[in-house]
């Protein structure tokens, strides 16, 4: 089967195509009670298999417990949009728009991309003003999308802001700050090197292996009751605790999910606040947001601080923009600059390897992807397509949100990546 073969907006859906999967079109969860074959159910989990994965990312909060990221009781503050003859025009322009994928010698349009990556929702901020916006799939303008591995960057934008205001020590020893975390091979890292992934860590993160790590980080993860004879770790932390070592700190990139809980943690540690409390508190509700977000959570509590955040897509939009404004937002500024310009300059591009090829030669800091390239881009990424892209030379934030059905980004990169620049340099000739 030819999952996420590119096709127009006119073609014929093929099978498993994003036109033939869209959740409402193949009838998941619809019906009082839906039939049999179409529910979409907890706890076989099933609900991430796709093409069911395609509705359950925009209703997470029904299969597992979740905290809420609040808004406050505040009005939203709205968006910048252009007149509405402006913004049609604006749509047909950007849909003509086209690029070069990777390793093709065929031309794609901006339209073609999005269904080629299975979009669910799609914003573009250009100069602070919204250029471009759709739904697809199970999202509409009012609802929200689990956004995946973009909690991590979340996670490393709350980090680095204690780091610049000198609440979090980041030369520190995890074990100075978390002495329960025994002999651990997290004891003996620093927090930089947690918040930049280059700790030296036993962990793999092979979605297609069944036997990989992250099975075993989400058996102790998950909130249901544990199964008969398990004998496992209970909860994010408990299973930090007995991570072993692989490889030496400070020497390479490994991205693995395990250092984003272990940040988690450490922000907890010296904020006081779960990561859920200060992501609110320091973002959400300053921001002028439209929704509460909100995280999933393990079965102690424990927010999931590597990927459990759902959020709408214009709110995401604002913290694309926060970070392009280099911490202000709405006239107010929310953290200082200097976490931004840490967050941009990225991370030691020696120690990132060649393991990204789809990505390039690039670093990763604080969470964050960082391009290098000619716009000085960074970005924050989830599986299955999730990304806020921020442009600094364009002045652009583009949000996308996404049911790809394979989890790496790898298989959609070289049709995204290319799209975002082409966008990008379509705005900037505009002007």
């Amino acid at each position: 089967m030819a999952l996420g073969a590119p096709t127009g907006a006119n073609a014929q859906p093929q099978p498993f195509s994003a036109q033939a999967t869209d959740p409402t079109l193949m009838g998941w969860m619809q019906g009082f009670p839906p039939p049999a074959d179409m529910l979409v159910t907890q706890p076989d989990s099933n609900y991430f298999s796709f093409p069911k994965l395609r509705w359950s990312v925009c209703h997470l909060r029904e299969f597992l417990p979740t905290e809420e990221i609040s808004r406050g009781i505040g009005a939203p503050v709205p968006l910048n949009y252009p007149s509405p003859a402006q913004f049609a025009d604006l749509r047909h322009e950007i849909d003509a728009v086209t690029f070069m994928p990777q390793n093709s010698d065929e031309e794609m349009t901006w339209e073609e991309s999005l269904y080629a990556n299975y979009t669910d929702g799609i914003l573009i901020q250009h100069k602070g003003k919204v250029v471009y916006e759709r739904y697809f799939g199970c999202l509409e303008e009012d609802g929200k999308h689990a956004i995946m591995s973009m909690t991590k960057s979340f996670t490393g934008l709350l980090a680095e802001i204690l780091v610049v205001e000198g609440a979090l020590d980041d030369t520190a020893r995890v074990a100075d700050i978390i002495p329960e975390i025994g002999d651990s091979a997290f004891a003996s890292a620093t927090v930089r090197q947690v918040m930049d992934m280059t700790t030296g860590v036993k962990y793999s993160e092979d979605y297609s292996d069944p036997d990989a790590d992250i099975w075993l980080y989400s058996a102790a993860a998950s909130p249901l009751p544990k199964p008969e004879g398990y004998e496992g770790p209970d909860g994010y932390w408990e299973y930090l605790q007995q991570v072993e070592p692989e490889g030496k700190h400070g020497e390479e990139f490994h991205y693995k999910t395990i250092n984003s809980d272990m940040l988690g943690w450490i922000i907890s540690r010296v904020s006081g606040k779960s990561v859920t409390e200060l992501t609110a508190e320091r973002l959400w509700r300053r921001m002028g947001v439209e929704q509460d977000a909100y995280q999933t959570v393990d079965g102690k509590g424990v927010p999931f601080a590597g990927g459990g955040i759902t959020a709408g897509l214009r709110d995401l939009g604002r913290l694309g923009q926060l970070m392009l404004n280099g911490g202000e937002l709405n006239d107010e500024r929310l953290f200082p600059a200097d976490v931004v310009e840490n967050i941009r300059a990225g991370g030691d591009r020696s120690k990132f390897g060649t393991g990204f090829p789809t990505f390039g030669p690039g670093s990763y800091t604080s969470q964050w992807w960082v391009f290098h390239n000619d716009h000085g881009a960074y970005a924050a990424r989830g599986v299955h397509g999730q990304t806020i892209y921020v442009d600094p030379t364009a002045e652009m934030v583009l949000v996308r949100l996404a049911s790809y059905p394979r989890a790496q980004n790898g298989f959609i990169d070289p049709t995204s990546l290319p799209a975002y620049q082409a966008v990008a340099e379509f705005l900037m000739k505009r002007e």
